[in-house]
């Protein structure tokens, strides 16, 4: 039935009666939780002011888990849930269900609340006209805190005779659409469409392959499927972790909020340049040029490092051995062959950093079949004195140093040494290209996965045991051994200096898999060497340029693993007037793009402008001004590298009172993100600065949700539209 204003007043009324039920019942929860806190912290003391008994032991270890479940949940009721009820259901056979960020019972345990995730909750999401699954109507809350704002109806089965349903709003999807964007993403667990739910509650073992085109949620419903696996497998994926993996940091930041609001907060974030913080203890930010990134991300790289690694830091003159040392008169000399054979030799047994007491004794063993056998001395006594020899610690020292992976390919910026390992592997302008790039003293989003390559090559540094402290008695004391409790954790925590120190998870999730290059994906195998995974990505929207090695490298990481492959077919974001701009650009040079389907209007068309170069700061502050007045949400200004850094620094009074609202980003950083209104500046040169080209500048015109507005720069511009 048409609803009227007191149907509305009505209804919200109904709504927050029901709202406020639910927050008595978490209040009382939450008390709850916190008595078992405090409990847990009070049980379990021990009077002991020395040493402890292990009965005393075991219960303090019992108290700390037991008021860690406490905390744990108390953390989650205390979040501070936006909307925690936000669905209703009303069932053809008269059943109300509500749903919600978590779960909430009565006194009895009746349901006041269904937790998104749970099966019950399936048919708030997958229920059509065509196919209702015995729902009448299907209710969108809207909520700010713990108050009802809004309400939003979609009538799924008018075949049943119902005076009092009530259908008010437009429905749910479509309010969502038209509100303004932040700086942080929301979620959409309120407005998940069939198509996306199905993805979301995916069986997780194997892999798991999401693609769509740019808007239509990938971003979002990966996020909630790593919810929905913490909800429905807990014990495997707490325990073992879920990692999931941005384009960069900026991203990163835009989504860190929507998992707590899903009720998780157990989940890794990190970007592709802050993978390898486990193993290299630093985050990489910057992006190189479009061709060494191209080179940094080949296969090509692999071979490549290993001759690095093998290459003797040693740099003799060529009319003197390396090694020279004298034995009881006689002069023993290992020339630069015989210690590159040896060193050959050991490396294909060996990780670098853990050979070093091989190659001494490999050394040892060559030297001692020059000493003459009337000197009759075993190859003890020679190692004795040789060891002892400040020529020979000085030699092993330079010889087999301890590596350390920036070391390492901090060598590759000396064009002497580059020529040497990248010889037919890489043509000279390419092995310029490449030492040009490391140039920096900070290092690339390229660069990690190299340096992470080289930490798996050469292990990590074995710590000499003369270089353990040693503990000293006065003279005359006497000491028992004694082992505690701290001890024993101690031990069992103790890291082996030959195991793999990379972090491994029990799942994987990749977002923007498109763009990670063959390198990154040998990075990221590392971490989920035994786990499930998931993988989101658009090739239409790839900034790699050689695709097919790219699918090579994503076929070997599926292997024979069971797999499955959802399509999202429905762009949400752009209005059908971007869109379909944008779609022109890519299908030029790349027809086989599977492009998305609008499903809104503006009535707005892309406003088209050209500027000279140095009237580009004037126009860009005018158009930014102007956009200001025409959303009230963000604006997005995308600009190829070689202007984004001067536009951004730009005294532009223009943009200055709206500066809050107003994001700088290169192409590639503005991969996931949105914005209500987009400037993108120089779409040529975007092009020609991009590994990706067009594919790159096919993302940057599908950011906004509501305007869109390009420049273009010089007089021979638009190239990309021509």
């Amino acid at each position: 039935m048409d609803s009227t204003p007191k149907d509305l007043e009505r209804e919200l009324a109904i709504e927050q009666a029901h709202v406020d039920l639910v927050y008595r019942h978490l209040k009382k929860a939450t008390k709850s939780a916190r008595r078992v806190a405090s409990s847990g912290r009070q049980i379990y003391r021990s009077d002991r002011q020395t040493w402890m008994r292990e009965e005393d032991g075991t219960a303090l270890f019992e108290r700390d888990a037991f008021a860690f479940q406490a905390a744990r949940r108390l953390a989650i009721l205390d979040a501070e849930h936006e909307g925690l009820v936000f669905g209703r259901l009303d069932h053809t056979d008269g059943e109300i269900r509500y749903i919600g960020r978590i779960g909430v019972r009565d006194d009895e345990y009746e349901p006041l609340v269904i937790d998104w995730r749970a099966r019950a909750a399936e048919p708030f999401y997958r229920a059509t006209a065509t196919e209702p699954m015995d729902v009448a109507r299907r209710r969108v809350l809207r909520c700010r805190n713990d108050i009802v704002i809004g309400i939003e109806d979609d009538l799924l089965d008018s075949s049943q005779p119902n005076d009092e349903l009530v259908i008010i709003g437009e429905g749910a999807l479509m309010a969502a659409l038209k509100r303004a964007r932040g700086h942080q993403m929301r979620d959409i667990v309120e407005t998940i469409q069939a198509e996306q739910d199905q993805a979301i509650r995916a069986d997780y073992p194997g892999v798991t392959v999401i693609s769509g085109g740019p808007g239509t949620g990938k971003t979002v419903v990966a996020l909630h499927r790593a919810a929905y696996l913490l909800y429905s497998n807990r014990r495997r994926f707490e325990r073992g972790g879920i990692l999931v993996i941005g384009p960069s940091s900026l991203f990163m930041n835009y989504i860190e909020r929507v998992l707590p609001s899903l009720g998780e907060d157990s989940v890794t974030l990190r970007p592709i340049g802050g993978v390898a913080v486990d193993t290299l203890g630093l985050t990489a930010a910057r992006i190189d040029s479009a061709a060494a990134a191209t080179i940094k991300g080949s296969l090509r790289m692999v071979p490549l490092l290993k001759r690095l690694v093998n290459l003797p830091w040693l740099d003799p003159a060529d009319d003197q051995p390396p090694l020279r040392v004298t034995v009881k008169g006689e002069v023993l000399s290992l020339s630069e062959t015989t210690l590159a054979r040896l060193r050959r030799d050991l490396l294909t047994r060996h990780k670098a950093n853990a050979a070093r007491p091989a190659a001494e004794a490999a050394v040892m063993d060559a030297l001692y079949a020059q000493l003459p056998e009337e000197l009759e001395m075993d190859l003890e006594t020679m190692t004795e004195l040789v060891s002892d020899s400040a020529a020979y610690r000085m030699f092993l020292r330079a010889w087999w140093p301890d590596l350390t992976a920036t070391d390492v390919l901090r060598r590759l910026a000396s064009a002497r040494v580059g020529a040497r390992v990248g010889e037919g592997i890489l043509n000279a302008e390419e092995q310029a290209e490449l030492a040009a790039s490391f140039g920096f003293e900070d290092w690339s989003v390229a660069d990690v996965a190299l340096l992470d390559e080289l930490v798996a090559m050469i292990g990590p540094i074995v710590a000499d045991e003369a270089d353990e402290p040693l503990a000293f008695l006065a003279d005359g004391a006497e000491m028992s051994e004694v082992v505690t409790t701290a001890d024993r954790l101690r031990d069992a925590h103790e890291v082996d200096p030959h195991a793999d120190p990379h972090d491994t998870f029990a799942h994987v999730l990749v977002d923007e898999a498109q763009d990670i290059s063959p390198m990154q994906w040998r990075m990221l195998r590392r971490r989920g060497s035994q786990a499930s995974w998931t993988i989101v990505g658009d090739p239409a929207q790839s900034s790699w340029p050689d695709l097919g090695e790219s699918e090579h490298a994503l076929t070997e990481l599926i292997g024979s693993a069971p797999h499955r492959s959802y399509r999202l077919s429905t762009n949400y974001r752009s209005p059908a007037e971007v869109f379909r701009l944008a779609a022109d650009v890519v299908r030029r040079d790349y027809p086989q793009a599977d492009l998305p389907q609008a499903v809104r209007s503006t009535g707005v068309e892309p406003l088209l402008l050209t500027s000279s170069g140095p009237a580009l700061a004037d126009l860009l502050d005018e158009v930014v001004a102007d956009l200001a007045g025409q959303v009230e949400g963000t604006i997005g200004v995308i600009a190829p590298p070689s202007r984004l850094s001067g536009l951004a620094t730009a005294d532009l009074a223009g943009v200055a009172p709206h500066s809050q609202r107003v994001t700088f980003v290169s192409p590639l950083n503005a991969k996931g993100l949105e914005f209500d209104a987009v400037v993108v500046v120089a779409p040529d040169e975007i092009v020609a600065e991009s590994p990706g080209g067009t594919r790159v500048l096919y993302v940057s015109l599908t950011r906004p949700t509501q305007r869109l507005v390009t420049i273009d720069v010089g007089p021979d511009a638009a190239r990309w539209r021509a």
